[in-house]
């Protein structure tokens, strides 16, 4: 199927032939569903850590922090496009010299429209846009309303005005002040300050599209003093891009190479799960990890700060216990009693609930990358689940599992995820470095046979392409995992634009 040019511009984009023939492998014979055999519940999976312990785990994480290289960990690549998909559609379907607004706004898939409509003053970004079609569109004010409501969504999405829908969410205006505006961008810097900031200084790392480098750069200058003088705390700011050798060819639904105009082989970016080789590439002894678009107002900052500070002294606590047995274990045999310590240790702990017998085996449990993950309550948002899941081998360990990834066709498979209390908003604190403080290879602790087949249309043309096993999904399957209810307060993502009109996103001054 693959020409000589074909192999050529495989190997330029940084793939190998075998690797895109295992790709096309699975894109035909496809990838096997996870097997969820239980809900992670209350009790089963989930911890609930309240006071006194609450605080002791914050003072432990207080203490230790100047000792430590922190990072915070941000996947920012995507763009905006899918905040304004409703306001996209409008343009498209909405004609006014045809029809009134009010006949288009009473169809029943316009809430969210007339939703955005009746609050347009309420958004962070009204002052830019009015500007903006000062600018572009004098006859405004002698427009009908149809045609005021298609003047202001186009200054707000077209190239020519600011161009939302193509930039990267980070830099959409989510937040208005009394004297400023901030971007969910400006707002992780400032919230990393109270929390990942270690010896006055505050390191993240963002990864991003190519093309939108130079404005989080002009961002980031403009922004500097400001957020340093708010905090008090320095900023070490490091980039890095979705590697090409981690994107999948695409296919047709015949599973036929899909090609461009000129016969070029289309390739597709793998999904969250290619920012493994990122993250692996991060020098740190802590790492929080968190979604751009999961900001709040200022004012919220310090119920995230507490949540944030608990889950990482969780990680510490239970990160030393294990490296303080890993030392013991170190050229020695440990007792009977010493060892069924350990194995205590790893099944309340760390929730490993099938133990191997050997101290060499023990050892190699105890001797992984460890994740503390946040779990809020469900509400219906869209997201992966924590649910004890049965692997190939027969064993069973906690994981983030997507609905994606679940046999729905299986009863007993749909009343697992039907029975989840919980979902997961991407609030991990991980800790990446062995007993000798050594790196981990985080490539050795996935799990290569989960993922997804990505169902997409290119051209109007139906297409398959692979996504790599999640970032917290099977990429991390083989880590320690430990999983702490956290309130809804801690999770405040914008997935559409409406959602800026939410009381965490609304700051009172």
């Amino acid at each position: 199927m693959l020409t000589e040019q074909d192999v050529e511009q495989i190997q330029a984009h940084g793939l190998t032939l075998d690797k895109v023939y295992r790709q096309l492998e699975k894109l035909s014979l496809g990838i096997p569903f996870t097997e969820v055999v239980t809900p992670a519940l209350v009790g089963n999976g989930i911890e609930q850590i309240e006071e006194p312990e609450a605080q002791a785990l914050i003072d432990h994480y207080d203490e230790r922090v100047d000792k430590l290289d922190v990072v915070k960990f941000v996947p920012a690549s995507g763009a905006a496009t899918r905040m304004f998909k409703f306001l996209y559609r409008f343009l498209n379907e909405f004609d006014p010299k045809t029809e009134t607004l009010n006949r288009f706004l009473k169809r029943e898939s316009n809430s969210a429209l007339v939703e955005f409509l009746d609050n347009q003053k309420e958004f962070p970004f009204i002052n830019q846009v009015r500007k903006t079609i000062r600018d572009r569109f004098p006859q405004y004010k002698q427009s009908n309303k149809g045609e005021r409501a298609v003047y202001m969504i186009r200054a707000m999405l077209e190239p020519e005005g600011l161009n939302f829908g193509d930039m990267p969410k980070g830099l959409i205006p989510f937040h208005r002040y009394r004297k400023f505006v901030k971007t969910a961008f400006e707002e992780q810097l400032f919230e990393a300050a109270h929390y990942a900031a270690s010896r006055g200084e505050a390191q993240l790392h963002f990864t991003f599209s190519p093309k939108h480098l130079d404005l989080f750069k002009e961002t980031y200058s403009a922004v500097e003093k400001r957020v340093s003088n708010l905090t008090r705390t320095k900023f070490a700011i490091t980039y890095s891009f979705q590697s090409g050798e981690t994107d999948s060819i695409a296919v047709t639904d015949d599973l036929k190479p899909l090609r461009n105009a000129k016969g070029e082989l289309i390739f597709r970016p793998s999904g969250h799960g290619a920012l493994l080789k990122n993250l692996n590439e991060v020098n740190a002894d802590m790492v929080f990890i968190k979604n751009i678009d999961n900001v709040c107002a200022s004012e919220y900052i310090s119920k995230v700060t507490h949540y944030k500070k608990l889950l990482a002294g969780k990680l510490l606590k239970v990160q030393q216990q294990c490296h303080a047995y890993l030392q013991q274990m170190e050229g020695n045999r440990m007792s009977s009693e010493k060892l069924a310590e350990v194995k205590s240790f790893l099944y309340n702990e760390l929730h490993i609930k099938q133990l191997p017998e050997t101290q060499d085996k023990i050892a190699e449990l105890l001797d992984r990358p460890i994740r503390v993950c946040g779990m809020v309550r469900n509400t219906g948002a869209p997201g992966g689940g924590p649910f004890w899941v049965k692997d190939e081998n027969e064993q069973v360990s906690l994981q983030i599992v997507e609905s994606a990834q679940i046999n729905l066709q299986d009863e007993h498979q749909a009343h697992v995820l039907s029975e989840s209390s919980h979902f997961n908003p991407v609030d991990l604190v991980c800790g990446l470095k062995n007993y000798k403080g050594e790196k981990f290879d985080l490539r050795n602790y996935t799990d290569s046979n989960s993922g997804f087949i990505a169902r997409k249309s290119e051209g109007g043309r139906a297409i398959r392409a692979l996504e790599l096993p999640g970032l917290w999904n099977g990429s991390m399957a083989r880590w320690n995992t430990i999983f702490v209810e956290v309130p809804l307060i801690t999770f405040n993502p914008v997935k559409t634009v409406n959602d800026l009109l939410r009381r965490p996103h609304k700051p009172n001054y």
